[in-house]
Protein backbone atom coordinates (compact mmCIF):
# COMPACT_ATOMS: atom_id res chain seq x y z
CA UNK A 1 0.00 0.00 0.00
CA UNK A 2 1.26 3.46 -0.89
CA UNK A 3 2.01 6.08 1.73
CA UNK A 4 0.01 9.25 2.34
CA UNK A 5 1.22 12.70 1.36
CA UNK A 6 0.44 15.33 3.99
CA UNK A 7 0.54 19.01 3.05
CA UNK A 8 1.05 20.84 6.33
CA UNK A 9 0.36 24.55 6.76
CA UNK A 10 2.70 25.98 9.40
CA UNK A 11 1.32 29.49 9.67
CA UNK A 12 3.22 32.75 9.21
CA UNK A 13 6.30 32.01 11.32
CA UNK A 14 5.55 31.85 15.03
CA UNK A 15 5.70 28.12 15.88
CA UNK A 16 2.92 28.58 18.45
CA UNK A 17 0.53 29.34 15.58
CA UNK A 18 0.85 25.83 14.17
CA UNK A 19 -2.30 23.78 14.64
CA UNK A 20 -2.37 20.81 17.00
CA UNK A 21 -2.87 18.51 14.01
CA UNK A 22 0.14 19.95 12.20
CA UNK A 23 2.32 19.48 15.28
CA UNK A 24 1.12 15.91 15.78
CA UNK A 25 1.84 14.88 12.20
CA UNK A 26 5.25 16.54 12.15
CA UNK A 27 6.21 14.96 15.46
CA UNK A 28 5.33 11.50 14.16
CA UNK A 29 6.93 11.90 10.72
CA UNK A 30 9.57 9.53 9.38
CA UNK A 31 10.03 11.47 6.13
CA UNK A 32 9.74 15.25 5.86
CA UNK A 33 9.98 17.45 2.78
CA UNK A 34 10.07 21.22 2.40
CA UNK A 35 10.96 23.93 -0.13
CA UNK A 36 14.02 26.16 0.10
CA UNK A 37 15.63 28.77 -2.07
CA UNK A 38 18.93 27.57 -3.54
CA UNK A 39 21.71 27.96 -0.97
CA UNK A 40 19.33 29.26 1.71
CA UNK A 41 17.95 27.50 4.78
CA UNK A 42 14.28 26.58 4.48
CA UNK A 43 11.96 29.05 6.18
CA UNK A 44 9.29 26.36 6.45
CA UNK A 45 11.69 24.01 8.22
CA UNK A 46 12.76 26.74 10.62
CA UNK A 47 9.16 27.16 11.83
CA UNK A 48 8.84 23.48 12.69
CA UNK A 49 12.47 22.89 13.75
CA UNK A 50 11.65 22.45 17.43
CA UNK A 51 9.40 19.43 16.84
CA UNK A 52 11.08 17.65 13.91
CA UNK A 53 12.07 14.14 15.04
CA UNK A 54 15.81 13.49 14.97
CA UNK A 55 15.14 10.17 13.23
CA UNK A 56 13.22 11.74 10.33
CA UNK A 57 14.68 11.68 6.83
CA UNK A 58 14.50 15.07 5.15
CA UNK A 59 13.98 15.96 1.49
CA UNK A 60 14.79 19.52 0.41
CA UNK A 61 13.17 20.91 -2.73
CA UNK A 62 15.53 23.59 -4.00
CA UNK A 63 13.15 25.96 -5.79
CA UNK A 64 14.55 29.07 -7.52
CA UNK A 65 12.55 32.28 -7.34
CA UNK A 66 12.54 33.88 -10.77
CA UNK A 67 10.18 35.44 -13.27
CA UNK A 68 10.78 32.52 -15.62
CA UNK A 69 8.50 29.63 -14.66
CA UNK A 70 10.62 26.87 -16.18
CA UNK A 71 13.30 26.46 -13.47
CA UNK A 72 10.78 26.30 -10.62
CA UNK A 73 8.56 23.87 -12.53
CA UNK A 74 11.57 21.63 -13.14
CA UNK A 75 12.37 21.73 -9.42
CA UNK A 76 8.83 20.66 -8.56
CA UNK A 77 9.02 17.88 -11.15
CA UNK A 78 12.19 16.56 -9.52
CA UNK A 79 10.80 16.97 -6.01
CA UNK A 80 7.56 15.22 -6.90
CA UNK A 81 9.50 12.30 -8.35
CA UNK A 82 11.59 11.93 -5.18
CA UNK A 83 8.52 12.13 -2.95
CA UNK A 84 6.63 9.68 -5.18
CA UNK A 85 9.39 7.12 -4.75
CA UNK A 86 9.00 7.33 -0.97
CA UNK A 87 5.21 7.07 -1.17
CA UNK A 88 5.49 4.06 -3.50
CA UNK A 89 7.60 2.33 -0.85
CA UNK A 90 4.70 2.64 1.61
CA UNK A 91 6.06 5.48 3.76
CA UNK A 92 4.13 8.66 4.44
CA UNK A 93 5.65 12.04 3.56
CA UNK A 94 4.94 15.22 5.54
CA UNK A 95 5.49 18.32 3.40
CA UNK A 96 6.03 21.57 5.30
CA UNK A 97 4.65 24.80 3.89
CA UNK A 98 4.76 28.23 5.51
CA UNK A 99 1.37 29.88 5.75
CA UNK A 100 -1.39 27.77 4.23
CA UNK A 101 -0.59 25.03 1.69
CA UNK A 102 -3.13 26.22 -0.88
CA UNK A 103 -3.03 30.00 -0.34
CA UNK A 104 -0.16 31.04 -2.61
CA UNK A 105 1.50 27.94 -1.16
CA UNK A 106 4.25 25.82 -2.68
CA UNK A 107 2.35 22.63 -1.89
CA UNK A 108 -0.16 23.23 -4.68
CA UNK A 109 2.50 22.40 -7.26
CA UNK A 110 3.09 19.00 -5.68
CA UNK A 111 -0.63 18.43 -5.28
CA UNK A 112 -1.15 18.91 -9.01
CA UNK A 113 1.57 16.37 -9.78
CA UNK A 114 0.73 13.68 -7.21
CA UNK A 115 -2.97 13.79 -6.32
CA UNK A 116 -3.98 11.33 -9.04
CA UNK A 117 -1.55 8.67 -7.80
CA UNK A 118 -1.58 8.98 -4.02
CA UNK A 119 -3.81 9.80 -1.09
CA UNK A 120 -3.28 13.42 -0.08
CA UNK A 121 -4.36 15.08 3.16
CA UNK A 122 -4.05 18.83 3.62
CA UNK A 123 -3.81 20.57 6.98
CA UNK A 124 -4.65 24.29 6.68
CA UNK A 125 -2.54 26.96 8.32
CA UNK A 126 -2.90 30.56 9.45
CA UNK A 127 -2.36 32.81 6.43
CA UNK A 128 -0.17 35.90 6.41
CA UNK A 129 -3.29 37.99 5.81
CA UNK A 130 -4.91 36.75 9.03
CA UNK A 131 -1.65 37.07 10.96
CA UNK A 132 -0.96 40.55 9.64
CA UNK A 133 -4.45 41.77 10.52
CA UNK A 134 -4.12 40.32 14.01
CA UNK A 135 -0.73 41.91 14.64
CA UNK A 136 -1.99 45.26 13.34
CA UNK A 137 -5.25 44.86 15.30
CA UNK A 138 -6.97 45.85 12.07
CA UNK A 139 -10.42 44.51 11.19
CA UNK A 140 -9.96 43.67 7.51
CA UNK A 141 -13.52 43.32 6.24
CA UNK A 142 -16.98 43.49 7.79
CA UNK A 143 -20.60 42.88 6.86
CA UNK A 144 -20.94 43.10 3.05
CA UNK A 145 -17.47 44.42 2.30
CA UNK A 146 -15.45 42.76 -0.45
CA UNK A 147 -11.86 41.80 0.36
CA UNK A 148 -9.42 41.44 -2.53
CA UNK A 149 -6.08 39.66 -2.18
CA UNK A 150 -3.61 41.00 -4.72
CA UNK A 151 -0.02 39.99 -5.54
CA UNK A 152 2.26 43.03 -5.59
CA UNK A 153 4.06 42.04 -8.84
CA UNK A 154 0.81 42.73 -10.73
CA UNK A 155 1.11 45.45 -13.38
CA UNK A 156 0.30 48.91 -12.01
CA UNK A 157 -2.82 49.62 -14.07
CA UNK A 158 -4.40 46.30 -13.10
CA UNK A 159 -3.36 46.87 -9.49
CA UNK A 160 -5.10 50.25 -9.44
CA UNK A 161 -8.22 48.74 -10.98
CA UNK A 162 -8.45 45.97 -8.37
CA UNK A 163 -7.82 48.35 -5.48
CA UNK A 164 -10.38 50.78 -6.83
CA UNK A 165 -13.09 48.11 -7.00
CA UNK A 166 -12.52 46.51 -3.60
CA UNK A 167 -13.71 47.64 -0.17
CA UNK A 168 -10.62 46.19 1.51
CA UNK A 169 -7.33 44.99 0.08
CA UNK A 170 -4.48 42.70 1.14
CA UNK A 171 -1.39 43.07 -1.05
CA UNK A 172 1.09 40.21 -0.73
CA UNK A 173 4.67 39.57 -1.88
CA UNK A 174 5.46 43.27 -1.61
CA UNK A 175 9.27 43.10 -1.53
CA UNK A 176 10.98 45.20 -4.19
CA UNK A 177 7.61 46.37 -5.51
CA UNK A 178 6.84 48.50 -2.45
CA UNK A 179 7.67 51.88 -3.96
CA UNK A 180 5.59 51.28 -7.07
CA UNK A 181 2.65 49.84 -5.13
CA UNK A 182 2.74 52.72 -2.66
CA UNK A 183 2.68 55.14 -5.57
CA UNK A 184 -0.43 53.46 -6.98
CA UNK A 185 -2.19 53.62 -3.62
CA UNK A 186 -1.18 57.25 -3.13
CA UNK A 187 -2.46 58.07 -6.61
CA UNK A 188 -5.85 56.68 -5.60
CA UNK A 189 -5.91 58.93 -2.52
CA UNK A 190 -5.81 55.95 -0.14
CA UNK A 191 -2.33 56.15 1.37
CA UNK A 192 -3.57 57.24 4.81
CA UNK A 193 -5.81 54.15 4.97
CA UNK A 194 -3.03 51.64 4.27
CA UNK A 195 -0.94 49.77 6.84
CA UNK A 196 2.29 47.84 6.37
CA UNK A 197 3.73 44.82 8.17
CA UNK A 198 6.79 42.67 7.48
CA UNK A 199 7.78 39.30 8.94
CA UNK A 200 4.50 39.11 10.85
CA UNK A 201 4.68 37.15 14.15
CA UNK A 202 8.48 36.79 13.99
CA UNK A 203 11.01 38.45 16.28
CA UNK A 204 12.05 40.76 13.42
CA UNK A 205 8.48 41.91 12.79
CA UNK A 206 7.94 45.57 11.88
CA UNK A 207 4.60 47.32 11.43
CA UNK A 208 3.78 50.91 10.53
CA UNK A 209 1.67 53.12 8.26
CA UNK A 210 2.44 52.36 4.63
CA UNK A 211 3.62 55.94 4.15
CA UNK A 212 6.57 55.21 6.47
CA UNK A 213 7.47 51.73 5.19
CA UNK A 214 11.08 51.11 4.05
CA UNK A 215 11.78 50.61 0.37
CA UNK A 216 12.64 47.98 -0.72
CA UNK A 217 10.74 45.71 1.62
CA UNK A 218 11.52 42.06 2.39
CA UNK A 219 9.62 39.39 0.47
CA UNK A 220 7.56 38.47 3.54
CA UNK A 221 5.73 41.77 3.76
CA UNK A 222 2.10 42.74 3.46
CA UNK A 223 -0.04 45.83 2.89
CA UNK A 224 -3.56 45.99 4.33
CA UNK A 225 -5.94 48.71 3.21
CA UNK A 226 -9.51 49.25 4.37
CA UNK A 227 -11.89 51.87 3.05
CA UNK A 228 -14.63 51.50 5.66
CA UNK A 229 -17.23 51.21 2.92
CA UNK A 230 -19.78 49.45 5.15
CA UNK A 231 -19.72 50.98 8.66
CA UNK A 232 -19.97 48.19 11.21
CA UNK A 233 -20.11 50.13 14.49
Amino acid sequence: MSGVLYGIGLGPGDPELMTLKAARLIGAATVLAYPALPGVDSFARSIAAGIIPTRAREITLSVPMSVERGPAQAAYDAGAAEIAAVLDSGEDVVFLCEGDPLFYGSFMYLLARLRDRFTVEIVPGVTSVSAGAARLALPVAARNEVLSVIPAPMESAALAEHIGRADAVAIMKVGRHLGRVRGVIDGLGLLDQASYIERATLAAEKRMPLAKAPDPAPYFSLILLTKGADPWL
